[in-house]
């Protein structure tokens, strides 16, 4: 049986919460998605149902997730989905649930300062090392023989707001 891959975009709805466990370390959540659609008859954008679901993040997901993510935050989740079954003493009870592969925020909605997390080499990793004289990627510079100003801008800013007066205006291709 395959498994169903959803993604979700929505809110946080509680603080993630950590546990740790035999089987390893989880991250639980709660995501609510909300339906926006337009009511012809008011021509306005209007709320319409919304979607709660329960998201498990396992191993190092789980722990980038409980420290980077908060209650209301804006985020897109891509997993697998799947129904959480128990029994109650209301009778036989289910909710979805997402077990997630890929956590972030909605950019949409604002922005991050993602850092990435450096890691320690692997034994493994350093039996496929790059011959000597080949840069590592961590020691390559992608901007040797490239002039500042000329082939790239050096201001950080610039990644962030463009002014359109700025450019010289290219025809897209067809």
């Amino acid at each position: 049986m395959s498994a169903t891959k959803i993604t979700v975009i929505g809110n946080v709805v509680n603080s993630p919460s950590r546990v740790r466990l035999q089987s390893g370390a989880v991250t639980n959540f709660r995501v609510a998605a909300n339906e926006r659609r337009f009511d012809s008859a008011s021509q306005a954008f209007v709320d319409g149902n919304t979607f709660f679901v329960d998201v498990e993040c396992w191993g190092e997901l789980g722990g980038h997730v409980s420290h980077s993510i908060s209650k209301g935050d804006p985020v897109v989740v891509v997993g697998t989905i799947s129904t959480h079954e128990w029994e109650s003493e209301h009778g036989r009870r289910s909710r979805p649930q997402i077990r997630a592969e890929a956590v972030g925020p909605n950019l949409a909605k604002g922005t991050a300062d993602f850092k990435k997390v450096l890691r320690a080499p692997s034994p493994a990793a350093e039996e496929h090392a790059p011959p000597a004289g080949i840069p590592a990627d961590d020691e390559f510079d992608a901007t040797d023989g490239l002039v500042a100003g000329r082939d790239y801008e050096a201001d950080p800013t610039t990644l962030h707001e463009m002014n359109s007066d700025s450019t010289d205006p290219v025809p897209a291709l067809r």
